[in-house]
């Protein structure tokens, strides 16, 4: 509903039910960003830092409605009163749920003032209704605050009073979705996506026809077509089935949404916005198909399993009874069980229990009378759903030794035998998933289950063709220069110096933070150093070749801006940092303990492991117990020691979770960690925070908010003023200023898999072999054709793992076309090889383009 487009979709449909005799009630969610801008308004409100954020929603909203070509803006007197409560908020420092739910409806309350308004312009008499006069959440008293006020359970029963109420506002209804009220009268929130769930329990009580979901896609798939662009449309759910796919990770539809719908019989159907001519997916009793299969392969992420290991389970009357207890004391509803006979391992998901690290310690502390208990994640759960599951069990041997080489931590199987679910580490659900699919769903026909692709119901659709637009990346809009420089060879690196000086100012003016450092294992082009340097930053290295090289580059560079963390080194490479005057920074008692003459009277820094690795694969988490890196917190009275007997003083504690980190609060984290223990070293001045900066990989993730980390920053030096903090960027600053061109060399097809051959692979880029990355690849040479063919795209290699990129929408291909492998800056020309005696890639720097 973001668009004057989207809303002209909209009339028009209510004008269709209308002419059939029918009242439509249309039910809105927030503009799109807006709950998240909110979202960070509540936060920043504690602060008095929320005065951008009321801009940015005020700006938001006055747009849409002149962009609907309204004279007034009707969302101004809820914005107005946004406002106030978030004055409020902030003179009394506080941001309860109970707060935070007033503010989040704002969003339902200002859009869907702004669309009764247009409606009206239209000609039709649209009627604007407060949804929290006409739905009430259920008491829960058991329940924690955090999900009475943000995650509330409506009544859905059916409501002849409200028949009759609705019946008589108007030839059309518009109300909120995602927003009721509690039996104080008081403003509470369905869960994020509640949306959907407020349009099937206003459907349940009102005894509708139908109920239709509108959303930017046309159904439910066969996957999340935007990993697996083969998925295909599943024509026709039952209830149950929907459930299963809907509760175990698919977002198209929220999963509180089937039950009103179901227990009333009142058939659903999810419906295109953008598109609302494509086929559909229709839920409800008559659509069963009773033939055994897997329809959908689900994933959630962001799952946490809590896992109690004792023997005294063993043949205990109602042990589990108690073990259960445990979670309804705390609120926390359990998803996934799996048991044996010395354990028991649930899955809670996070985002629907509102479950916080409090509650979390606190179970664990419940738990602890009964046994061994510890938390295992961050994980996702990979779920097959279908009909008669056990009854295609020995069909699904391929597809079960996918899991082979991973780590299972819990797998269940549905009494309803409607899903078999497998719990794996985060970081492996992408990959597996495509796999599956493809193992599981690739070469099937359409047919009255099973419809059109993705990739063929929008292969000409603008969504997804190439064209540039504003928010699209550099190389896109300069696809002449590219071009120009691919006539002298490829593969090509090529880098927009522009790109890398604005991130690095945003990083530097980021306030509290006195100091950062460029990790020069991200990239080491002579050019893009002189220029960061230029601009102030300090350099983070590794080894004694990255020192030599950045000195070389940069002779006269104070060596007090550089930090020096060897991991698992030599005697001479710390011998040799101290020689050089660079900060070194110990990540290893080992160093201490056998050559204490190389540290005796030396300042140093010191590396400490925070406990929790974070990233986007096992291979870039640098923390935790199965991380080589650090010095657990364990090791701490045996440094004191060390450090006071040798006479060297630590100055400076460093910690580094991951990499590709996207949640701000993270590095407040850290800052709490590294101040707690910093305590303990009194010569302390410097608290290094580590990088890993995420930076979005694929266009539905959302960007790091530097405004975010900044205010969490400046908390902790209001509390700790004594201390200097710093953060290592390495990819943030130049993953997006990069471009790997390459040609297409070769063109094959094999079944149903076609090949796109590359003069760049593996030897080039290693980052998707490796773990798995996922880089945006486009054929440059016909940029603005419409998508018409899933590739892989491969190199020359003479490896299996030689993919650059797996199934992949390309336009008509041929021999000769210019690829574009995107945010290739980091981690790519610094890692390549000369693997089969291939030559390493160029480098080109090309200044900011215009």
């Amino acid at each position: 509903m973001s668009s004057a487009e989207r809303w002209q979709t909209i009339a028009a449909q209510v004008r269709e039910r209308i002419a059939d005799g029918d009242t439509p009630v249309v039910v809105c969610s927030a503009l799109s960003g807006v709950s998240d801008a909110l979202e960070r308004l509540a936060e920043r409100c504690v602060s008095g830092t929320h005065a951008s954020v009321l801009a940015e929603l005020r700006t938001r909203h006055a747009d849409h409605a002149r962009a609907l070509g309204l004279h007034e803006d009707p969302s101004a007197p809820w914005l107005a009163d946004l406002e106030r409560l978030a004055l409020g908020a902030s003179l009394i420092g506080e941001a309860s749920p109970r707060l935070k739910a007033r503010i989040l409806s704002f969003g339902e309350l200002a859009l869907t003032a702004l669309g009764a308004a247009w409606l009206r312009e239209q000609g039709i008499d649209a009627a604007w209704v407060d949804a929290r006069k006409c739905l009430t959440a259920a008491d829960r008293p058991l329940a924690t605050e955090l999900r009475r006020y943000l995650g509330a359970t409506v009544h859905h029963e059916r409501d002849e009073a409200l028949i009759a109420t609705l019946s008589e506002a108007g030839a059309a209804v518009i109300t909120q979705g995602f927003i009721a009220r509690n039996n104080a009268g008081e403003t509470v929130l369905l869960g994020r996506g509640g949306s959907d769930t407020s349009a099937a329990v206003f459907a349940a009580r009102l005894g509708a026809k139908r109920c239709e979901i509108w959303t930017d896609v046309p159904g439910m798939f066969t996957a999340n077509p935007r990993q697996v662009p083969a998925a295909r449309l599943i024509r026709a759910l039952a209830f149950d089935e929907a459930q299963e796919i809907a509760s175990s990770g698919a977002k198209v539809l929220h999963p509180a949404c089937i039950a009103p719908v179901r227990d009333a019989g009142i058939p659903l159907e999810i419906r295109c916005t953008p598109a609302p001519d494509l086929p559909r997916t229709r839920i409800g009793v008559a659509t069963r198909d009773p033939s055994p299969g897997v329809k959908a392969i689900s994933a959630r992420t962001g799952i946490t399993l809590v896992s109690l290991e004792t023997v005294g389970m063993w043949q205990q009357v109602g042990f589990l009874a108690d073990a259960f207890a445990c979670f309804k004391r705390r609120g926390i509803s359990v998803d996934l069980v799996s048991t044996s006979e010395t354990n028991v391992t649930v899955s809670l998901d996070p985002k629907s229990n509102g479950v916080d690290r409090v509650t979390l310690d606190g179970l664990l502390a419940d738990l602890s009378h009964l046994g061994e208990a510890r938390v295992i994640g961050p994980c996702a759960s990979i779920t097959l759903v279908g009909q008669r599951i056990r009854a295609i069990l020995h069909r699904l041997g391929p597809a079960l030794e996918l899991f082979e080489e991973h780590r299972i931590h819990l797998v269940t199987q549905a009494a309803s035998d409607l899903n078999l679910t497998v719990v794996v580490d985060e970081a492996q659900e992408e990959r597996l998933v495509q796999e599956l699919h493809a193992l599981l769903f690739d070469g099937r026909d359409a047919g009255p289950t099973f419809g059109p692709t993705w990739s063929t119901l929008f292969k000409d659709a603008p969504s997804t063709r190439s064209t540039p637009a504003p928010h699209e990346p550099w190389w896109y809009r300069r696809r002449e220069e590219l071009t120009a420089v691919a006539a002298a060879g490829t593969p090509v690196y090529v880098y927009d110096a522009g790109v890398v000086e604005d991130r690095a100012q945003a990083v530097l003016s980021i306030p509290h933070v006195q100091r950062a450092l460029f990790a020069l294992k991200a990239n080491d082009h002579p050019e893009l150093l002189k220029r960061l340097d230029a601009l102030g930053m300090g350099f983070e290295c590794v080894s004694p070749g990255e020192l030599a090289h950045l000195f070389d580059t940069l002779p006269h560079l104070d060596p007090t801006r550089v930090l020096f963390t060897p991991n698992f080194a030599r005697r001479e490479d710390y011998e040799g940092g101290f020689q050089r005057g660079v900060h070194v920074n110990l990540d290893a008692l080992h160093p201490l303990r056998s050559w204490p003459e190389v540290f005796s009277g030396k300042s140093v820094f010191v590396r400490l492991d925070p406990g929790r690795g974070r990233g986007h694969h096992e291979f870039v988490k640098t923390a935790g117990a199965r991380s080589k890196f650090g010095i657990s917190p364990e090791g701490l009275e045996e440094l004191k020691t060390l450090t006071t007997e040798g006479a060297v003083s630590v100055i400076g504690l460093h910690a580094h979770a991951g990499s590709g980190i996207r949640t701000p609060e993270h590095w407040t984290e850290v800052a709490a960690f590294l101040c707690h223990i910093a305590s303990q070293f009194p010569q302390v001045k410097h608290l290094d925070l580590g990088g890993g900066l995420g930076i979005p990989e694929k266009p539905e993730q959302s960007a790091l908010d530097l405004g975010a980390v900044a205010v969490g920053l400046e908390a902790v030096r209001a509390s700790y003023p004594q201390y200097e903090l710093w953060l290592e960027p390495g990819r943030y600053l130049v993953a997006e200023s990069g471009v790997l061109l390459a040609r297409v060399t070769q063109l094959k097809q094999k079944g149903d898999v076609r090949y796109v051959g590359v003069d760049a692979g593996m030897h080039t880029l290693i980052r998707p072999a490796l773990y798995g990355a996922w880089h945006e690849i486009v054929n440059l040479t016909r940029l603005n054709e419409p998508l018409v063919h899933l590739a892989n795209v491969v190199g020359p290699i003479c490896e299996s793992g030689d993919v650059l990129g797996r199934k992949r929408l390309l336009p008509h291909t041929f021999e000769g076309d210019l690829i574009a492998v995107g945010t290739a800056g980091a981690y790519g020309r610094v890692m390549a090889s000369t693997y089969n005696r291939r030559a390493l890639p160029r480098e080109v720097v090309i200044e900011r383009g215009a």
